[in-house]
């Protein structure tokens, strides 16, 4: 089975690193959680209801919606801290990419742990920019609103087509399927990981001289 795979690219100062991420993966999570499955019986089941927060970003002008649960917050968080922290530490290197990827297990024969399966992959991919006015920052906050909203019409769009999905599996079954370790959702199976990486959006500089210089 392919994984279905998508990339998006942002040029972001560093305080926006954690709200750019934070907005995309919450995003895509809010699609790929459900309700807390509640056994009722050997194979009867009821599934909670899902609540959902809106989140106003400090450092770029926009609002998204995020599934309520602290848990889920937490998590998420603790890798897009790391990834910030990676690049901003890192001398050589302001560019990254980040990555959402959700899988199914299969189970293996005994003593072999299941294997784990790819079905979507998101990656982000994040250069650093450093800006030296607040003319040039306000451009880019504008810039980066709109690439945002842009790219939260292209998530709601690609997650309504009908590509593959894992199907809902028997109640003894569920965690093959479904991370049933959060007590209040239960998400699809999905695992974070970074790397930091070459430059990879050389044309954003030129972009703002370009503007500025037509606008004079």
């Amino acid at each position: 089975m392919n994984a279905r795979s998508q990339t998006f690219e942002f040029a972001v100062e560093g305080r926006q690193i954690d709200e750019v991420v934070s907005c995309m993966f919450h995003t895509i999570l809010f699609h790929r959680c459900v309700g807390k499955y509640h056994t009722n019986g050997e194979d009867s089941y009821s599934v909670g209801t899902l609540g959902y927060t809106d989140v106003d970003c400090d450092y770029i002008d926009f609002t998204y919606l995020q599934v309520t649960s602290q848990e889920l917050q937490r998590a998420v968080a603790e890798k897009i801290n790391q990834f910030h922290d990676k690049l901003r530490s890192s001398d050589s290197n302001r560019s990254g990419q980040i990555t959402l990827e959700f899988y199914q297990k299969k189970k293996s024969r005994w003593m072999f742990k299941p294997e784990e399966i790819p079905w979507e992959i998101w990656t982000i991919k994040i250069e650093q920019m450093q800006l030296s006015s607040e003319n040039e920052r306000q451009f880019m906050r504008e810039k980066l609103s709109d690439s945002l909203t842009e790219r939260i019409f292209q998530i709601t769009e690609i997650i309504n087509k009908p590509d593959y999905v894992p199907k809902p599996p028997h109640l003894s079954e569920l965690d093959l399927v479904f991370d049933t370790s959060y007590t209040d959702i239960q998400p699809y199976l999905f695992k974070i990981h970074f790397s930091d990486s070459p430059t990879i959006v050389n044309h954003v500089k030129t972009m703002i001289k370009e503007a500025f210089n037509t606008s004079l």
